[in-house]
């Protein structure tokens, strides 16, 4: 996911969500409707599955305009984190409309029943499938636009939802060329198993979120800037750490200085470099650097030719990736230790 996040998210976040469960209860009652028509153990599985779109659509919008409040004292970094409440909460939803499917479907394996009105109920369900698919495709598109991990779930969610109407689709076109009705209850055991492992992966994420788990590509964006912003004597950086909450990013490290730098010269460094990071991820970032002065040893990697302090020529100029900037440097020596 990019963290270089557009302006107005949390208004654009909010609107795509109030759409999603607009659209999901729409949907859930067309399909509560084909199954009506239909008495088929496989579009139950679908329609059940809705309910699930619904609940999830509704938790995540609370979760969105909760994580879009600024930070305050009593949560200085932010709200953001409920985001991967709701993608948890989405994921364990998922999983226990998976067990119920897959129990409806062994009902109707073992007892198969008729299906009415199947060429009508195909119709509909297509439809409904295509209204998912367009829904699902605009959600994961303006969650990763935004960094919300609340609406990539839901996205994802309702893309899975597409899939198992697809399945459906497919089945009980089966059925209706094969006259064999014990499919129906085989695809709805198919469609279970599918969007378990779905809730599975959500619930996964969640948990990674939660628990503060790296984020690569958040990470080597943030290198990426600081090597392309890089001065002479900007000596090195190292200890970088990235934490997303919600839409806001969290950024620190270390970077080392000239120790002939006065305070107010350092600070105004450590501002400068703030602001362009701050700039790239559209005002969305809250930056902390705390300085370290030059120790002898590093005037190998040290680039700045006009310093009076310098003890041997430069040798090396280390590269500002993800794995050197990410780094744990232990610095001992007279003028200081970090």
């Amino acid at each position: 996911m990019s963290g270089n996040i557009k302006p107005h998210s949390s208004g654009a976040r909010i609107v795509a969500i109030g759409a999603s469960l607009a659209v999901s209860i729409l949907l859930m009652a067309a399909k509560f409707y084909i199954y009506r028509l239909t008495l088929s153990a496989a579009i139950l599985s679908d329609a059940l599955e809705s309910i699930i779109n619904v609940v999830a659509s509704a938790f995540a919008l609370i979760s969105i305009i909760m994580s879009a409040k600024p930070p305050d004292e009593s949560h200085p970094y932010g709200h953001g984190k409920i985001e991967f409440f709701s993608a948890g909460f989405e994921g364990a939803l998922i999983m226990v409309a998976a067990v119920g499917i897959f129990v409806s479907g062994m009902a109707h394996l073992i007892d198969p029943r008729e299906i009415h009105n199947l060429g009508s109920g195909l119709l509909l369900l297509l439809v409904t499938a295509l209204v998912n698919l367009g829904l699902g495709i605009c959600l994961v598109r303006i969650g990763k636009r935004t960094g919300s991990l609340a609406l990539s779930a839901d996205g994802e969610h309702v893309l899975s939802d597409v899939y198992t109407s697809g399945g459906v689709l497919l089945g009980l076109f089966l059925v209706q060329l094969t006259g064999y009705l014990w499919l129906d209850g085989v695809i709805a055991c198919i469609v279970g198993i599918r969007i378990l492992f779905t809730g599975g992966k959500l619930v996964r994420i969640s948990f990674g979120g939660l628990m503060d788990e790296s984020d690569p590509q958040l990470l080597e964006e943030v290198s990426k800037l600081l090597a392309q912003h890089r001065k002479d004597h900007w000596i090195d950086v190292h200890q970088l750490r990235v934490l997303r909450s919600g839409n806001l990013i969290n950024i620190d490290f270390h970077m080392i200085l000239p120790r002939h730098m006065t305070l107010d010269q350092a600070h105004g460094e450590s501002v400068e470099l703030e602001h362009i990071i701050v700039r790239h991820f559209s005002g969305n970032a809250r930056v902390l650097i705390h300085l370290d002065p030059c120790l002898d040893p590093e005037c190998r990697i040290c680039q700045n030719s006009e310093c009076e302090d310098r003890t041997q020529a430069p040798k090396d100029k280390p590269a500002w990736d993800s794995e050197t900037v990410s780094r744990v440097k232990t610095r001992h020596g007279k003028q200081g230790i970090s």
